[in-house]
């Protein structure tokens, strides 16, 4: 028998959601093809607090630009449509938010504000389940292949140098290296160097930032063939499914591409239109955990691998969880340093956390200098 009532004394009812806005120098300025210089990363963190007192914690981040703006939609769109809600129903919560805004902000700022709840959501979840996001999530493995993703662009190609050997001194097995110089043949001496110092076994990728248009992408794959690249990140704008599809057929370079995809169905589009060997969501901005799973699940559909972009600290256990996972990209902004287990790296592979929930905590002493009104 079902006593009235009896569902609010569960006590998983959304009593209040917390959200916070740190805005965090790097150490150095980064720059790629179409964003330019960084010289911040910005970091959204939403805290949601059950009736029973237990916690979760979620985040997204920007390279720099438009983090208030998700902190506003959280704050006066998603939280009050929220609250009393029950946390556990994930997938429910997720629709309700999904056209709660959908027709003022389908993808965009909307799936940045989405994902920071729904991987609150899936934190609680795990605490309540006492089990590691990994393991929640399926088991596969316990760790995930990783290559060290540099934003490098405006690095010299001594620098550049350095930068990658640095990576290989870290354990890593495979790295990637941004392209886009105002001369294609800088672009190609840089790969040409890049593959002299990491030798023919490592595994070498490289991203054009959606820099160049679909002739000078062909040209410029035919002429990277030689160097044994494992994909082309990228190469043109994200909306170009025909695009894509030259590219793929006429250049002879697998493609990749995903992180500038916030819907499913863009996905949908460009495997079934365009071209893409190795689809890369980011929780951060596809809605979350329960956003990238879907596009998972639709690779593995496809018969294609799932690959990640960013956020490393917390895709490092959805990769470990797929059996048609690929390569995690290790970012250049560093969120893991403000957590309290910065990533694992072991013979070239990431590490999933065994804590329960998602594993990332956040130090808050270290992000507090940080901190800004929204």
């Amino acid at each position: 028998m079902i006593i009235e009532g009896e569902d609010m004394a569960n006590g998983k009812q959304i009593t209040d959601i917390q959200t916070q806005y740190f805005h965090v120098p790097l150490s150095e300025q980064l720059g790629d093809a179409r964003h330019g210089i960084h010289s911040h990363f910005e970091l959204v963190t939403v805290t949601i607090v059950q009736q029973n007192g237990q916690q979760g914690v979620g985040y997204t981040y920007t390279g720099g630009i438009g983090g208030r703006a998700i902190c506003h939609m959280i704050e006066h769109d998603l939280k009050p449509c929220l609250l009393g809600k029950e946390a556990s129903c994930i997938e429910k919560l997720w629709e309700d938010m999904v056209w709660k805004i959908h027709y003022v902000g389908r993808g965009g700022i909307a799936s940045f504000a989405i994902s920071a709840i729904d991987i609150a959501l899936w934190d609680l979840r795990g605490r309540s389940f006492d089990e590691p996001l990994w393991k929640l999530l399926g088991g596969n493995a316990s760790s995930t292949k990783a290559y060290a993703g540099g934003i490098d662009l405006n690095f010299s190609e001594e620098k550049l140098l350095r930068n990658v050997q640095g990576y290989l001194d870290k354990g890593f097995h495979a790295v990637k290296i941004k392209l886009g110089q105002e001369r294609l043949a800088e672009d190609i001496e840089r790969v040409a160097a890049v593959r002299e110092l990491i030798g023919p076994e490592c595994v070498f990728m490289v991203d054009a930032n959606m820099k160049w248009t679909v002739e000078t992408a062909v040209k410029a794959a035919r002429l990277m063939q030689p160097y044994n690249i494992y994909w082309l990140e990228e190469p043109t704008i994200p909306d170009d499914y025909d695009g894509f599809r030259r590219i793929g057929s006429e250049g002879g370079l697998p493609l990749a591409a995903g992180e500038n995809f916030h819907t499913v169905y863009e996905f949908v589009n460009m495997i079934t239109r365009g071209q893409i060997d190795f689809p890369q969501p980011d929780a951060s901005n596809i809605g979350g955990i329960t956003g990238w799973l879907k596009v998972a699940n639709l690779a593995y559909a496809y018969n294609l691998p799932v690959c990640t972009h960013g956020m490393q600290e917390l895709h490092v256990s959805l990769m470990a969880a797929m059996p048609n996972a690929s390569y995690l990209e290790v970012h250049s902004f560093p969120i893991d340093q403000y957590t309290k287990r910065p990533l694992v790296i072991r013979d070239g592979r990431a590490i999933a956390p065994d804590k329960p929930g998602t594993g990332v905590e956040f130090d808050w002493e270290l992000l507090k200098p940080y901190q800004e009104t929204f």
